[in-house]
């Protein structure tokens, strides 16, 4: 590949935790992360119109906080480990700076889903939402 195409991404919506920094934030969800607010822009509230409490999503967001430059990282942050490929980890510095979180919606508002767990910080935009589907789908 010798030319690098860009593309456009829209933020739908915006997550609002009691996480208010990076370092707050546990590695994962099942790390103890709190459960966290959705807030749907209201130019996209009839994409989100049939998510209902108890579903299971994957939320997509953007670590707007990472590093964009970071190839390699300690897993886990933990320095004994050996340097490993950040497209081999779940670290939030990487070229493109993509979040991947599994929640479970325990309520719904108008413009706005409660989820849990979330380890995403206070602020960090959400640029998809897409329904966690049982392994009997066929596409």
């Amino acid at each position: 590949m010798s030319e690098q195409e860009t593309f456009d991404v829209t933020p739908i919506g915006v997550v609002r935790s009691s996480l208010q920094r990076r370092e707050e934030a546990p590695r994962q969800g099942y790390d103890g992360a709190p459960d966290a607010w959705i807030d749907i822009d209201a130019t996209f509230a009839v994409a989100a119109s049939d998510i209902r409490a108890g579903d299971t999503l994957i939320l997509l967001t953007w670590f707007h906080q990472g590093r964009r430059d970071v190839q390699q990282v300690h897993p886990r942050s933990i320095p004994g480990r050996p340097l490993t490929g950040v497209f081999s980890t779940r670290s939030p510095d990487r070229p493109n700076p993509i979040g991947l979180h599994r929640v479970d919606v325990l309520a719904v508002e108008e413009g706005r889903i409660h989820v849990s767990p979330l380890e995403a910080i206070d602020g960090t935009p959400v640029i998809d939402i897409k329904p966690l589907l049982p392994a009997s789908i066929d596409f």
